[in-house]
């Protein structure tokens, strides 16, 4: 038993790092395809991915004893699936567009501790689902917005006019486009804690995939103009990021989560975020200054406040 949370705890942080390196992909992707176009491409190879995962899943556990049994239920089930890989595929769309336009104007460091926000706007989304937030995901909160401060604001001062929003705004128009993508990911996140319970994991993860690629790539074709030899030219960041970041990683997570404590598996998951700082400052030679390093650090609390147990025994999040 133990044995085999060591081995989950290496899955998880495997999938962390991935996740974390998974940025550098993303901004890397953006020297030859715009955003949509990079997303429907790794979307769909997502997907693709997923489909022998989900036939080897369905081998392991298919017993011929229930074959046509709890019909009914059955349905429900495809209804559930269904519903539930459609709208966490237009989250996840809207999600990793906002994201992936935000890395755009800012570095992937910074990229990936705001996206981590949703951490902590889950448990607080999570009031008006009737769910309580401990005292330590308040103080969690209040840590994130002294982070994002430091982050975003104080580290901004030396930001080009150009890249802001609006010139007299002190903040960054990535920033701004990053925490929308916090806030979607949240949304997503609930959908996913609602219709885990009724669907399969990893059959409802490939649909919202094949579904966020069908709509980026609308996007795409109204807002951009893609080249095949463009894409072609961007073969590695998007096939990591598709491959890689999309179906592996998710696998690895669900695999990773079975019969470890969502709090543990959370904790080790956010690493994500410190990942994509050290990624960006090897990969890419980006640097933070003292002031967006006190961000991360505050953010970083934020994240772990945010998931040590409640004695209100609401329902642990685990991304």
């Amino acid at each position: 038993m133990e044995k085999m949370k060591i081995r989950n705890s290496l899955l998880l942080l495997l999938t962390a790092t991935i996740w974390g390196v998974a940025f550098v992909a993303q901004s890397v992707g953006m020297d030859y395809v715009g955003p949509l176009t990079f997303n429907c491409v790794r979307s769909l190879l997502g997907g693709l991915v997923l489909i022998p995962c989900i036939w080897l899943l369905g081998r392991q556990q298919a017993n011929p004893g229930t074959a046509g049994a709890d019909l009914p239920d059955k349905k429900r089930q495809r209804k559930d699936l269904l519903a539930g890989g459609t709208l966490c595929g237009i989250l996840l769309c809207l999600a990793s567009n906002f994201q992936q336009m935000g890395i755009l104007y800012t570095s992937v460091g910074k990229a990936g501790f705001i996206t981590a926000c949703y951490i902590i706007i889950v448990p607080v989304l999570g009031i008006f689902l009737h769910r309580k937030c401990g005292l330590n995901v308040w103080v969690g909160v209040l840590f994130a917005l002294f982070g994002l401060y430091f982050l975003c604001i104080k580290g901004n001062a030396s930001t080009v006019e150009t890249e802001r929003l609006i010139s007299w705004l002190p903040i960054g128009k990535g920033e701004i486009l990053l925490m929308i993508c916090a806030l979607l990911f949240s949304l997503h996140i609930l959908v996913i804690d609602y219709f885990t319970v009724r669907a399969d994991g990893v059959k409802m993860s490939c649909i919202q995939f094949f579904v966020c690629g069908i709509l980026s790539g609308l996007g795409m074709l109204v807002a951009e103009e893609p080249r095949i030899m463009d894409i072609l030219n961007a073969w590695q960041p998007v096939l990591y990021a598709g491959i890689m970041s999309c179906g592996v990683a998710y696998t690895l997570q669900i695999v990773g989560q079975k019969g470890m404590n969502p709090t543990v598996a959370s904790l080790i998951l956010s690493l994500e975020s410190v990942i994509s700082v050290l990624a960006g400052m090897v990969l890419l030679s980006q640097k933070l200054t003292p002031w967006e390093i006190l961000g991360c650090v505050l953010m970083f609390v934020a994240i772990i406040l945010a998931q040590l147990p409640q004695r209100e025994g609401g329902r642990e999040h685990a991304t």
